[in-house]
């Protein structure tokens, strides 16, 4: 009996521990998986914050390219404006314009630049961009398709076993490839605009035609000739951020893509498809702010504008050699080697600065450091 007793007692007591060591188990697994679903959160958290520090180092990138870019090639810029008006016409339109752009010495161009000129095109290219980014990621999420192609994307072989799309799923990425650069052309002339009026007509200038047309808040700050603006950077918009990335993509040769190829492809597409369309708008602001000025100042009709240029120079009046070829030389060296620096340039020193935003969050006591 003693030994039966010993031995109950002693299977009584194992099976003790052993409950014990279940629930000691059991209640470490559950605090494990609680602290792993703490983390999981925490780190997607920084993937939201490391999504935000992208779209803030890219468009920052992009702003301070184009400063640099516009401003060197000033020159070029005054000379396309004057080319895309109304001040010229007949024959020998660019020795005309090159009259009037350098009438006042050859830094003349410059003088036009004012602090409202270095924000916008700073904030023209940054917003563009990040206002780009932005609707195509939210625009993607909401129509449920793909993303534009970006960086290290453009250079692999284009996802061949998914499958097709069907006519609704088209028509939503139809849709989105026309609504975000739309977006953004319009967010980018509302920063823009004002400031290539002033470039256009000279600080001064500008000042008088304001005061003439007595415009409400809205339409001073948005500028004039607005809506030719805005349609010339959708064009522009679209050129380098969607048609560029996703032709590339699909159609140019896996085996000859680099870095050197997509800085020349995007230069072709530049000049030889967005700004042989965009050339049609460039001069449609142009001729408009010639309009708005005349007396004084008095408010743009577009169809009085496109009217009275077609009876004067015919299709002239908005495309021809000369305009096609000054606006390329303004444009081209910023906007058809955007694609290149946004995928390219920026891309390399991407990695340092989330390297960086990731030790000043661990340092507040943001979360871990995810590698």
């Amino acid at each position: 009996r003693i030994v039966r007793t010993k031995t109950e007692a002693a299977a009584e007591a194992a099976r003790t521990r052993g409950s014990r060591l279940v629930r000691t188990v059991t209640e470490d697994s559950i605090a494990l998986e609680a602290s792993r679903q703490a983390e999981a959160e925490v780190l997607q958290l920084h993937a939201s914050t490391e999504e935000s520090v992208k779209v803030a180092y890219r468009s920052t990138g992009l702003g301070i390219y184009a400063v640099v870019m516009r401003f060197a090639g000033m020159p070029l810029e005054r000379l396309a404006m004057v080319l895309n008006s109304s001040q010229v016409s007949g024959q020998g339109q660019l020795s005309q314009a090159a009259k009037i752009v350098f009438a006042d010495g050859a830094m003349a161009p410059f003088r036009t630049v004012g602090r409202a000129s270095l924000v916008a095109w700073f904030l023209q290219y940054s917003v563009m961009g990040c206002v780009f980014q932005v609707c195509d990621r939210a625009l993607s999420r909401l129509l449920g398709v793909r993303c534009i192609p970006y960086g290290e994307e453009l250079m692999r072989r284009p996802d061949e076993s998914a499958a097709p799309m069907s006519p609704s799923e088209q028509a939503r990425a139809a849709g989105k490839v026309v609504l975000a650069p739309l977006l953004s052309g319009c967010i980018e002339s509302s920063v823009s605009n004002r400031a290539e009026a002033q470039r256009f007509y000279g600080i001064d200038k500008l000042a008088a035609v304001e005061a003439k047309l007595g415009a409400n808040p809205v339409a001073r700050a948005l500028g004039p000739g607005f809506a030719a603006n805005a349609s010339r950077n959708f064009i522009m918009a679209s050129s380098s951020f969607v048609v560029t990335p996703v032709l590339y993509q699909r159609l140019y040769p896996q085996e000859k893509k680099d870095a050197q190829s997509l800085f020349w492809f995007g230069l072709g597409v530049n000049i030889f498809a967005g700004n042989a369309i965009a050339i049609t708008q460039q001069a449609l602001w142009g001729r408009a702010l010639d309009y708005a000025a005349a007396g004084g100042g008095r408010p743009i009709s577009y169809a009085a504008v496109v009217r009275e240029g077609l009876a004067a120079e015919g299709s002239a009046a908005f495309i021809t050699p000369t305009k096609w070829v000054a606006r390329v030389l303004m444009n081209a060296p910023v906007q058809g080697t955007l694609p290149w620096f946004y995928n390219e340039v920026l891309p390399l020193g991407e990695g340092r600065v989330l390297g960086a935003a990731r030790q000043i969050s661990a340092a507040l006591g943001g979360g871990p450091r995810a590698v």
